[in-house]
């Protein structure tokens, strides 16, 4: 059985009053490990460190440690996260390492913060967290909490990682506790989130262990803690809600296809009918991206007996989106007597997200690949990333009005791209993904991807092509948290 050199009782199974439980969370008598240091686990093991006083970040980058260790972030654009780790660093109070199974030796509570991806074939791969549970195990004592906050297909705290921990760390399954507490956090507001702008599920394997994960988040989180029945239901409500937004957006985008035939803004009927409570439905768009909403569908996908064609359907309408966008500018593009295969289209936005360093399942990358396929000769502009490394030549902002392209595609409307002059830009056919921009008193061809929300008119049928700056399907750039109505996530972003 592992032993930790750490002196104390843990908060499973503890004898101690509530009151003295709390006042040893807040006082740093019960140290914590956080495992995964990434863009939300760092934000994550700050606020730790804030709250608790007593934390060490883990993760397998030895840069990403050197740099926690050196008081700096790695994490971009996150507001008020670089300041946080400094002080936290500089007060000793959070510090990193590599080594994941001596962090777990010396920590009472474990906190586990890393992905969960797929296979090649869409079944979710445990490999990390299971790595993670490794490393715990090494160091897990009697009365330890475990927690995972990492998005996990329902089951997994009870039928995977409890017996795994328990068999790797020699301890019978009831001497420690595990719950599940999901993240609800988006980049960009983490430290906000986290501190607790949305009530705070926890559910543990056990009665006990939702009582010692419900203490631990009290103090963590400025809103309230809502104990849910088992693990099981509180990995189940983060599934649910990132298959909500899915389906949402998959009608959304099925909906935005149709503005050519209605000859409507689909947007502006979206944005009217949303005037009433009971609607709530969100924006249409190239696609959905980052690490959370087209990944979630398939922790239940084809893993269970239910056939669940509603979730199915709107995953294959999201993944269609790239292709879709290529289709249109094609048509768009032959309107002018350009054939795509012989067409320059810069792409402005690889990453999935405005102002976010994060590219997995960016809707950018399909259709880059769409251009590729048909031949055209493609450049990209991104401020965060460089879009040579996913197939597109680069090509700074200001650089655009010296090159001359026959189309632009807007996927990711950073803020930087406010600085693009439209009106002195060669004429060129404007694919709008986001209902971005009103290129109405330019020269350009603007097609709008599901119709603008300003009122412009939509092009309406391809016969119509010969107009500039009427407007088609869009997307609009939303603030991706979930939130109804005003605050709607759109067809390309994600948390």
């Amino acid at each position: 059985m592992a032993e930790s050199s750490t002196e104390g009782e843990g908060l499973y199974g503890s004898s101690q009053s509530p009151s003295r439980q709390r006042d040893r969370v807040t006082s740093g008598d019960v140290p914590v490990a956080v495992y995964g240091l990434g863009k939300m686990g760092l934000p994550l093991a700050a606020v730790y460190a804030e709250t608790m006083g007593n934390v060490t970040g883990v993760d397998v980058d030895p840069a990403v440690v050197e740099t926690v260790s050196d008081g700096e972030s790695h994490v971009v654009g996150e507001p008020g996260l670089d300041d946080l780790v400094a002080e936290q660093v500089d007060a000793g109070r959070l510090t990193a390492t590599t080594d994941g199974s001596a962090a777990a030796d010396a920590a009472r509570i474990h906190v586990i913060i890393v992905p969960t991806l797929l296979d090649d074939d869409n079944e979710p791969n445990l490999a990390t967290v299971e790595s993670v549970a490794d490393d715990i195990a090494a160091g897990l004592a009697p009365g330890d909490l475990v927690i995972a906050e990492s998005t996990l297909p329902p089951g997994t705290c009870r039928d995977v990682l409890r017996p795994h921990l328990a068999s790797e760390s020699g301890l019978e399954p009831d001497e420690f506790g595990l719950a599940f507490c999901p993240e609800r956090t988006s980049s960009g507001t983490a430290l906000r989130d986290i501190r607790g702008q949305y009530p705070k599920v926890v559910g543990g394997v056990d009665d006990e262990s939702t009582r010692a994960a419900a203490i631990v988040y009290d103090e963590l989180s400025d809103n309230e803690v809502h104990p849910v029945s088992d693990a099981t239901t509180a990995e189940s409500v983060k599934v649910f809600e990132g298959l909500y937004r899915d389906v949402n957006i998959g009608l959304a985008n099925e909906l935005g296809r149709l503005a050519d035939e209605l000859e409507i803004s689909v947007r502006e009927a979206i944005d009217t009918a949303n005037d009433l409570p009971m609607c709530q439905l969100h924006d249409p768009g190239p696609g959905v991206g980052g690490h959370c909403i087209p990944y979630y569908p398939h922790f239940l996908l084809g893993r269970t007996d239910e056939p669940m064609a509603v979730t199915e359907t709107a995953r294959r309408v999201n993944d269609e989106m790239p292709a879709v966008v290529v289709d249109r500018l094609e048509r768009e593009l032959a309107a002018t007597g350009t054939d795509l295969a012989d067409a320059s289209v810069i792409v402005l936005g690889v990453t999935y997200r405005p102002g976010v360093e994060e590219t997995r399942a960016s809707p950018a990358l399909g259709i880059i690949d769409g251009l590729r396929e048909r031949g055209a000769d493609i450049a990209g502009v991104d401020p965060l990333v460089d879009p040579a490394d996913y197939g597109a030549r680069a090509v700074g902002i200001d650089e655009i009005a010296d090159e001359g392209f026959d189309a632009a595609v807007i996927v990711t409307p950073h803020a930087d791209f406010d600085r693009i002059d439209w009106p002195a830009l060669e004429p060129m056919v404007v694919l709008d993904g986001r209902d971005a921009v009103d290129l109405s008193e330019t020269p350009h061809r603007e097609y709008d991807l599901g119709g603008s929300s300003d009122g412009r008119p939509p092009r309406g049928s391809p016969d119509s092509a010969g107009e500039t700056g009427s407007a088609e399907p869009t997307e609009r750039a939303a603030a991706a948290d979930g939130e109804p109505a005003a605050h709607r996530t759109d067809g390309g972003n994600d948390v």
